[in-house]
């Protein structure tokens, strides 16, 4: 398994001195798992009210950022608004929050909307000129990006669509509260010495 959210794990786990096995599985597989050991983390997850007393947190990861993106090179695409984005081909992931506040907006699927089954297919649209804009997570896209060996500044972010939330690690809340607090003051350590910036620099470079 890759990624920021696994990296950062990892590093914590070796800091704290704990051992650590990451299982990537589909997400409502891996909630109903992790609920039924108590030595689990589960990631990454957005932290709500709902979810609150669900688990005992630790992080934050990162912050959860969805943002509108055009090419770099497309200095015409300039929206100020989400209400201009209506005439532009917008790219997507079918039945996403994203999207349904997009339609909820007044723009059309199929019309200004493009929708696809996942991120990646959209970013190739994109790079192809079939679209003029992206609706993405912020990781998500340099993650994407990374993977095509592109820079993340192959995109430009012109307008947020969600950018108030952040990604946590979330353990059983039945599970001994002596190991949320030795990951978190791992990952403390690990941004205070640096750790945390260099790792997140390999994806937005």
């Amino acid at each position: 398994a890759r990624g920021f959210s696994t990296e950062l794990l990892k590093l914590m786990a070796a800091e704290a001195g704990l051992p650590l096995r990451v299982q990537v599985l589909p997400w409502q597989r891996s909630v109903q798992e992790a609920a039924r050991r108590a030595d689990s983390v589960l990631f990454s997850l957005t932290r709500t009210p709902e979810r609150e007393t669900q688990y005992r947190w630790v992080g934050p990861i990162s912050p959860r950022r969805i943002l509108v993106y055009r090419l770099n090179h497309r200095t015409d695409v300039r929206p100020q608004s989400l209400k201009e984005l209506k005439g532009l081909r917008v790219g997507v992931t079918r039945d996403s929050a994203a999207g349904r506040q997009l339609i909820a907006d007044g723009l059309r699927p199929e019309v200004e909307l493009e929708l696809a089954t996942d991120d990646a297919t959209n970013l190739r649209k994109l790079l192809a000129g079939r679209m003029d804009l992206i609706v993405m997570l912020d990781w998500a896209a340099a993650w994407h990006l990374r993977e095509l060996k592109l820079p993340y500044a192959t995109l430009t972010p012109v307008l947020p669509m969600d950018v108030d939330k952040s990604y946590w690690y979330g353990l059983p809340a039945d599970s001994d509260p002596a190991l949320a607090r030795r990951l978190q003051a791992a990952l403390d350590r690990i941004r205070r010495d640096g750790r945390y910036e260099r790792l997140r620099q390999h994806y937005f470079d």
